[in-house]
């Protein structure tokens, strides 16, 4: 009975740190930071993927590059809806009714 030599099995490659520095980012924009965070994730996310397409497999990290950007999308996307709600409560004079309940507007 011959038995195999046991063959090298390669690590996988590194993660790009661009790619951990656009996750945590992007959750911080929708947590602790929100708009400034999730335009950071967005942007080291793009960097990131790029730099791991140009490494040729010597980096990793392209699916969490693509999580930052997508949370940080998704960030984002909360802030413009809800400015969107905001500038239509003042609009349909929501706003106003509680400030003038209080005295502030005559």
């Amino acid at each position: 009975m011959s038995q195999e030599p046991y063959s090298y099995q390669p690590s996988a490659p590194p993660t790009n740190g661009l790619a951990i520095g656009s996750l945590v980012a992007s959750i911080l924009g929708l947590t602790l930071i929100p708009t400034i965070g999730s335009i950071i994730g967005v942007i080291l996310g793009y960097m990131a993927k790029r730099q791991i397409a140009e490494s040729g497999g010597t980096m990793g990290g392209e699916g969490i590059a693509k999580a930052g950007i997508i949370i940080g999308w998704v960030g984002i996307g909360l802030t413009v809806l809800a400015i969107c709600l905001w500038v239509g409560f003042l609009a349909l004079g929501v706003g106003g009714g509680v400030c003038a309940s209080m005295g502030n507007i005559q």
